[in-house]
């Protein structure tokens, strides 16, 4: 796995691929292959695929699109998060075409499913999304099923120490989809310093997105919102990585975002 990587993320609500704001209001952007084809074609290190009305209605993972997806010749790993409730969801997305699998409601709901996955899959296949803020000066983990905050439970992090997971997803949810946005904080009051994180929310400054990479336990940084309008963000992203087992970057001007949305 890449040392420090640059990951693109695709938003997905009822089929569609939308803009998110704070996941409270949301701006559609068109077919998500559109904006997967274009992250991979630019060289994103890894995509997120994330969708996000899935387990808050209880619904199965959204099969039909990860299969769409694995079959486009894609060179860039795929991240498949949004529904995941069992070992047999997990193996079928791995067999579709993801590459790695997030889950958030099965932290909460079944941490005996994730250590059955981790068993058939490997720990490198998982990663676990806990979406934070900080409030009184403490750490607040969003249930944004039950639109409520609690700590994150000793059970959790004992799940987490004995690296039953490979990375842990930490999305500041306050600032998800505001410009430079990410609290710094969340990191450096997160009680595991030995876990990889993947930062997301609210990343569209350079500098912001160095000084994350900079962190010892930053393993990569996520970005939506900022590649969906900006040809050649993820270029200018990855000129700023000092990393060099990270693909460079590669400029094809011909090809263009809004241009593939349109057709």
């Amino acid at each position: 796995m890449l040392k420090k990587r640059l990951i693109g993320v695709v938003t997905v609500k009822e089929g569609i691929a939308v803009q998110s704001f704070g996941y409270r209001r949301y701006l559609p952007l068109g077919k998500p292959e559109c904006l997967v084809e274009n992250l991979d074609r630019w060289c994103a290190d890894e995509i997120l695929i994330q969708v996000i009305d899935r387990s808050i209605t209880n619904i199965e993972p959204d099969f039909q699109l990860i299969e769409k997806l694995g079959k486009l010749g894609l060179e860039t790993p795929l991240i498949y998060a949004g529904g995941v409730r069992s070992v047999a969801d997990g193996v079928k997305l791995i067999q579709l075409g993801a590459d790695r699998i997030v889950f958030d409601a099965l932290l909460r709901d079944d941490l005996l499913v994730i250590k059955d996955l981790s068993e058939q899959l490997g720990a490198q296949a998982l990663i676990a999304s806990i979406p934070l803020s900080v409030g009184a000066n403490k750490l607040e983990w969003l249930d944004y099923r039950k639109h409520s905050l609690t700590s994150i439970s000793e059970e959790i992090l004992d799940l987490i120490r004995e690296k039953t997971i490979s990375e842990i997803l930490i999305t500041d949810w306050k600032h998800e989809g505001l410009s430079g946005g990410f609290d710094r904080q969340i990191i450096d009051n997160f009680p595991l310093k030995n876990i990889p994180i993947i930062a997301f929310g609210g990343i569209d400054n350079l500098n912001q997105a160095k000084l994350l990479l900079e962190l010892s336990n930053v393993a990569a940084v996520a970005v939506g919102n900022y590649f969906s309008y900006r040809e050649h963000a993820i270029q200018a992203y990855k000129e700023i990585l000092t990393c060099q087992s990270v693909r460079p970057p590669i400029y094809k001007s011909q090809f263009s975002l809004i241009a593939n949305l349109n057709d």
